[in-house]
């Protein structure tokens, strides 16, 4: 009778091990700011639904629409680097950009806000600078390591 039993043992000797290390690397090399992904695609979802929460949908209609475009842009942005990160963290910056943006968009976009439209803006605008900030940090010390 053959031997059959299927022994386990060290992958140190299998042939594509180097490449199946490599791969494995290249694989969780892009993951290094995981947990930015969920609070990034939060704040993209509340901005986007925030003339609502904050009611200011009927009197800042311009700024309504602005929030939930740019909402939208953000939640993509976070499912971009949950799908994609190697490719997507280069977009940290931009995100940095959306939050200094959303900052001042009540006085540029909004006609006559209040005070809960500005302090709504700021305030996500603020988180998605700090995310964006985190991002890009991340991305340069990885960039430093490599080099």
């Amino acid at each position: 009778m053959a031997d059959v039993s299927h022994t386990r043992g060290d992958l140190a000797g299998h042939p594509d091990a180097s490449e199946m290390r490599a791969r494995y690397e290249r694989v969780l090399g892009g993951r290094d700011v995981v947990l930015v992904d969920g609070p990034v695609f939060l704040v993209g979802l509340y901005c986007a639904a925030s003339p609502w929460i904050v009611h200011y949908a009927a009197s800042q209609p311009a700024l309504m629409t602005h929030n939930l475009i740019v909402g939208i842009a953000i939640a993509l942005l976070a499912v971009g680097f949950t799908v994609t990160p190697e490719r997507m963290y280069g977009l940290s910056g931009a995100m940095c950009a959306i939050g200094v943006w959303l900052i001042v968009s009540p006085w540029i976009v909004g006609t006559g806000p209040d005070k809960g439209v500005i302090w709504n803006n700021v305030i996500i605008g603020a988180l998605t600078f700090l995310l964006g900030a985190m991002c890009v940090a991340v991305v340069a010390s990885r960039s430093r390591d490599v080099t």
